[in-house]
């Protein structure tokens, strides 16, 4: 198992867990698009950048699911607390406390003319493992205050040294200018970012609704993604206490088909503030559980 897997299944658990895990799925993407490449002969057209990929019109059947979704509104009784940090440890197979994850919801602002939340999630390796492999990752997230639905999305990686960097602009009718250091992305409408749809998932009355289902766009690819109560009142021990709370399986779907090789569960407390305090992840690589260290 590479450390390059290990540690992103980690970080991405909590911060990406509903689009998937970013570093898992674009490894899988990549060598998707390989395999595909080495089986093709190469058609005399322009070539293809990663963001034209990314803004691409999706599938048939990812408009198609998209467009029957049944999205409840979310609970206006319980507004994100700004200010509000969660710490994570994470730990991956037979490997504990892997890395240090942060989640903090920052600012609520005017954004371009849209009220919203400004989310951030940060990522550190720690030693032993930092000494191997070296990772500090910070993502941001502008999130429509009403819906959560993604307004722009930050990645700003540095691992092993080598840093990227990448802002995008989210637009659903191709009217919405990009800032000048931002790509713009086409994306369908109510598509969230991992960040936005984390808190959004807090923020749906699981005790009224059995499933939701919203486009996720994770800074490379569009997905499908369907969560689902599959208990509500779940024992959970993580270090910063023991809870009941409710058990979210989350499934993710491209172009129509369940990834079948990844499984994601989410523990939402039933508290005030409907705290994610276990994160899991089961793929076939490794298994990661990521644990609600404290909450600020």
């Amino acid at each position: 198992m590479s450390y390059r897997k290990v540690v992103g299944v980690a970080v991405l658990v909590v911060i990406g867990s509903a689009a998937g895990g970013y570093y898992y799925l674009r490894e899988r993407s990549e060598a998707s698009a390989r395999a595909w490449a080495s089986s093709h002969e190469p058609e005399p057209t322009a070539a293809v950048t990663d963001e034209a990929a990314a803004i691409a019109p999706p599938s048939p059947s990812t408009k198609s699911t998209a467009s029957k979704n049944s999205e409840p509104e979310p609970d206006a009784g319980l507004p994100l607390r700004r200010g509000e940090v969660l710490e994570y440890t994470a730990n991956v197979a037979n490997l504990t406390n892997v890395a240090n994850l942060k989640l903090l919801v920052g600012a609520h602002k005017d954004f371009f003319g849209e009220n919203a939340w400004h989310l951030q999630a940060f990522a550190h390796t720690e030693n032993p493992l930092r000494m191997v492999f070296e990772l500090d990752d910070q993502f941001d997230s502008y999130s429509d205050a009403a819906t959560m639905t993604s307004l722009q999305y930050e990645m700003h990686l540095n691992e092993r040294g080598q840093k990227v960097n990448s802002v995008e602009r989210m637009t659903a009718t191709g009217k919405v200018p990009a800032p000048p250091d931002a790509s713009e992305v086409r994306v369908l409408p109510g598509t969230r970012d991992p960040l936005g749809m984390l808190q959004y998932l807090r923020n749906v009355d699981w005790t009224k609704t059995a499933e939701v289902r919203c486009p996720v766009y994770d800074g490379h690819k569009l997905y499908d993604v369907r969560a689902k109560l599959v208990g509500a009142g779940e024992a959970v021990t993580v270090p910063a206490g023991s809870y009941k709370a409710s058990k979210i399986e989350i499934g993710v779907f491209e172009n129509g088909e369940e990834m079948k090789d990844a499984h994601f569960t989410m523990y939402i407390a039933n508290n005030m503030a409907r705290t994610p305090v276990l994160l899991e992840a089961i793929m076939p690589f490794a298994t990661a559980r990521v644990e609600l260290q404290r909450a600020k």
